[in-house]
């Protein structure tokens, strides 16, 4: 699936990702800047988090609780140095914990991730657009 949306069209994008049933482990994809903290944030607005989400930049995970008691975990591993860290804090029990994972910067941690995942790349186009991109 392929959707270009503007800021203004964000929560349809995030809609149409939804409505796409991903798998719950879902790796985020794109350079520096592209949206990605700003998508996954909208995301889990659109599956019921009403408190106010951040980037997990220097705490690794944030843990947000949706209206129908989910629990959404988004992880950032731009400043891990190596795997064990990851595993020092536990990844593999949330990632096969059944809740909603998006995780930023996933390729610092490829031997971790579970074979049922979805991935989202999103890239940066001119005017403000983005191409976001679900498989």
């Amino acid at each position: 699936m392929e959707i270009t949306f503007s800021l203004d069209e964000i929560e349809n994008a995030a809609q149409a990702v939804v409505a796409k049933k991903p798998n719950k482990v879902i790796l985020f994809h794109g350079e520096m800047g592209a949206g990605k903290t700003t998508f996954i944030k909208q995301l889990a607005k659109e599956l019921g988090v009403t408190e106010a989400t951040s980037s997990p930049t220097f705490s690794l995970v944030n843990e947000y609780h949706t209206t129908n008691n989910q629990v959404v975990y988004h992880f950032d591993f731009y400043r891990l140095k190596n795997e064990v860290e990851a595993l020092d804090m536990g990844v593999d029990e949330y990632l096969y914990s059944g809740n909603w994972c998006f995780i930023e910067w996933a390729e610092n941690i490829p031997n971790l991730i579970p074979d049922s995942h979805s991935v989202i790349t999103i890239q940066e186009l001119a005017g403000g657009k983005r191409l976001l991109k679900l498989s």
